[in-house]
C-alpha cells in the first residue's frame, strides 16, 4: 500500500502531532531501558530540521481513562531531552486550552510533550470527538508508532481521519521491512516459527503455509506436529488436543507447496534446568521419562541449507528453550546462520516478538539482521495477514 512520508510533506511553521510508542520500563520513576524513546529520535529531528514543531502523544500503562499518577509521561522528560538534545516542554493535557497553551508558548527548537492520552476514555474507544480535540492542536499528524498500529485508538487511528497522515521515520522502516519480508518477497521465502504452544498462532500458521515456500517449526510448537503425526513425545510440552487442527495446517500446506520443517533429531533431558544431563536422540526416540528441550545437531544443519537457498527469511519465536543452555543451541546456530547470510548480502532476514529478540540478542546475531522488530503484538498481525488500523489509515 501507498503511505506517504515525511519527505512528502511540507512542516516549515507547521505544528506536527506525532504519535510515539515510548510506553518503556521504569522504577522509582527513571527510565530503566530507553530503546523506545531513542528509536524516535530520527523522526523528532527531522520535522525539526523542517522548521515543524513536533507535539508528542503517548500512551503510559493502562490507566483506563483514569488520571493515574504513577502513569503520567512527566517523568520521561530528562530522558526524552538527553536523547533528542532538545528541551522538551511538558504539557498536563492532551487536547484543549492547557495543550493549546503549552503549544503556543514553545520555541522554535524545542519538543511539546502532552500527557498521556490514555487518561482520556475516548482514547481506546476511538471516540471521534477526542480525536477531533487532539486534531485541533496541530496541523499535520505523524504517526511513529507501528508498535500500537494494531489497536484503532484515537491517537493512533482517529487522528488520521482529521488531519494529512503521514508515516514516521520508524514507522517508515517498519513498513519497508515488513513489505520485503512478505509483501512482495524475493523467493524462495522461509519463516522460522518457534514458540511453546501452537493454539496461540493458529492464524500466523494459517496465513504463513500460503505464503511462504519453506515453514520451520520450533519450540514446544514442534512437540505438537509430532505428536500430531503420531510421534511420542515423552513428558515433553505438547498440545495432544491440537492434533486434528496441526495436521489440517500440513494439508493447507502441502496445496500450497510449502514444505513443513520439522526436527530430524532432538535434545532431550529429564529435567528442565541449566546445564541438566541430555542426549541426542533422533525425532522418534524420545524416552518415555525424558523431554524434548531442543533440536538436535542434525536438524540444525537441514535448517542451515535451507537458509542457504533462500532469499528471504521471516522469523518469529525460539527453536528451543533458549534461555537455559545448553538448549540454546539450535536457536543460537541457526540465529548465527541466518545473521552471516544477511551480512553477506545473501539473504533479507526480517525477525520480531519478545522472545524472538531476546533470543537473537542472546546469540550476538540481531546486529547482523536486516530488520528486528519491537513492536510485539502488531508484528504479530501483520505476520498474521490481518489490517492493522493504525497503517490502514496512512493509505
Amino acid at each position: 500500500m501507498a503511505w506517504k512520508t515525511l519527505d512528502d510533506v511540507q512542516m516549515q511553521d507547521k505544528t506536527v502531532l506525532v504519535r510515539v510508542d515510548i510506553n518503556v520500563p521504569m522504577e522509582d520513576g527513571v527510565v530503566t531501558d530507553a530503546t523506545r524513546i531513542e528509536k524516535i529520535v530520527p523522526t523528532v529531528r527531522d520535522i525539526v530540521q523542517a522548521g515543524g514543531k513536533p507535539v508528542l502523544l503517548a500512551h503510559f500503562g493502562r490507566p483506563k481513562g483514569k488520571i493515574v499518577e504513577g502513569m503520567s509521561l512527566k517523568p520521561l522528560v530528562p530522558t526524552l531531552e538527553q536523547a533528542l538534545g532538545m528541551r522538551v516542554i511538558f504539557g498536563s493535557d492532551c487536547v484543549g486550552d492547557v495543550a493549546k497553551d503549552i503549544i503556543d508558548q514553545t520555541s522554535e527548537g524545542e519538543v511539546v510533550l502532552l500527557e498521556n492520552t490514555r487518561f482520556h476514555e475516548g482514547e481506546e474507544k476511538n471516540d471521534p470527538e477526542l480525536a477531533k480535540a487532539m486534531a485541533a492542536l496541530g496541523d499535520i499528524y505523524v504517526n511513529d508508532a507501528f508498535s500500537a498500529a494494531h489497536r484503532a485508538h484515537a491517537s493512533t487511528e482517529g487522528l488520521a481521519h482529521h488531519l494529512p497522515p503521514v508515516a514516521g521515520r520508524l514507522m517508515e522502516a517498519e513498513l519497508k521491512a515488513l513489505e520485503a519480508a512478505l509483501g512482495q518477497p524475493k523467493r524462495p521465502v522461509v519463516a522460522v516459527v518457534g514458540g511453546a504452544k501452537v493454539s496461540t498462532k493458529l492464524d500466523l500458521l494459517g496465513n504463513l503455509v500460503s505464503r511462504v515456500d519453506h515453514l520451520v517449526i520450533g519450540g514446544g510448537m514442534a512437540n505438537t506436529f509430532l505428536v500430531a503425526q503420531g510421534i511420542e513425545v515423552g513428558k515433553s510440552l505438547a498440545e495432544r488436543d491440537m492434533a486434528g487442527t496441526v495436521r489440517e495446517i500440513l494439508e493447507k500446506a502441502q496445496k500450497a507447496g510449502c514444505q513443513v520443517i520439522l526436527p530430524i533429531d532432538v535434545v532431550v533431558a529429564r529435567e528442565f534446568k541449566a546445564g541438566a544431563a541430555c542426549e541426542t536422540v533422533t525425532a522418534e526416540a524420545c524416552p518415555a521419562d525424558a523431554m524434548i528441550l531442543d533440536a538436535g545437531p542434525e536438524s540444525v544443519a537441514h535448517i542451515a541449507m535451507v537458509f542457504e537457498q533462500a532469499e528471504t527469511l521471516i522469523w518469529n519465536g525460539p527453536l528451543g528453550a533458549f534461555e537455559i543452555e545448553p538448549f540454546d543451541a539450535a536457536t543460537n546456530a541457526a540465529a548465527k546462520k541466518a545473521a552471516d547470510l544477511t551480512a553477506a548480502g545473501r539473504l533479507v532476514s526480517v525477525a520480531g516478538g519478545g522472545d524472538t529478540v531476546a533470543a537473537l540478542n542472546k546469540a550476538g546475531a540481531a546486529g547482523k539482521f536486516s530488520y528486528i522488530s519491537t513492536a510485539g503484538g502488531a508484528f504479530l498481525e501483520w505476520m498474521e495477514g490481518k489490517t492493522l488500523p493504525g497503517v490502514a489509515a496512512l493509505g
